[in-house]
């Protein structure tokens, strides 16, 4: 693997609710050590992490409908996992909808930050990761998906969902010792 071309990780739906909470699975339980791993090098590297995470308004979004209440903005449910060490160098983007994107500013920060690749991790491959990526290869960005830093409820949407981002969007993914050494 060559060199990442001015990346930054988006870490999707890394958050209480998503792993322990309203909506949690063991899957998403079983990604937080690998998680963290590249975050903590992503770091070290100088390589920015944003986390887009879903902070919804009760009794409103749209999204509620379908999953019920999760992730309500003020709430523990939509704090990001204390596992993952969120810090100050980190920068957060509340999303209301499944794309990191829609409607927030992440396009402009990475923008700001000179980002040419985004590095997709988080929760779940085949749906916010999945709308999430495809906004950034619609504005122009490479997009790579962190293969250990990334699940789904269950094991087909995921490998469907990987396979979705490498059809639609060219997104390989790749192992965090891959990643790391690519930063």
């Amino acid at each position: 693997m060559e060199k990442l071309n001015k990346p930054a990780i988006l870490v999707v739906d890394m958050l209480n609710d998503f792993v322990t909470g309203a909506l949690g699975c063991d899957r998403g339980r079983a990604i937080v050590p690998a998680t963290a791993q590249l975050l903590d090098a992503a770091r070290e590297a100088g390589v920015p992490v944003i986390f887009c995470n879903d902070a919804h308004r009760k009794g409103i979004d749209r999204e509620l409908i379908i999953w019920g209440d999760h992730a309500i903005a003020g709430t523990k449910g939509a704090e990001v996992i204390p596992e993952l060490n969120l810090c100050d160098k980190d920068y957060v983007v509340p999303k209301r909808r499944y794309s990191g994107f829609f409607q927030t500013d992440l396009d402009i920060l990475l923008k700001e930050l000179g980002v040419k690749t985004v590095v997709i991790t988080g929760l779940h491959a085949h749906m916010c990761c999945r709308h999430t990526a495809a906004d950034a290869f619609c504005l122009g960005y490479d997009v790579v998906v962190a293969k250990e830093a990334t699940d789904s409820f269950t094991e087909e949407d995921y490998v469907n969902g990987l396979a979705y981002l490498k059809l639609c969007y060219g997104a390989d993914a790749y192992s965090n010792e891959e990643l790391i050494a690519a930063f």
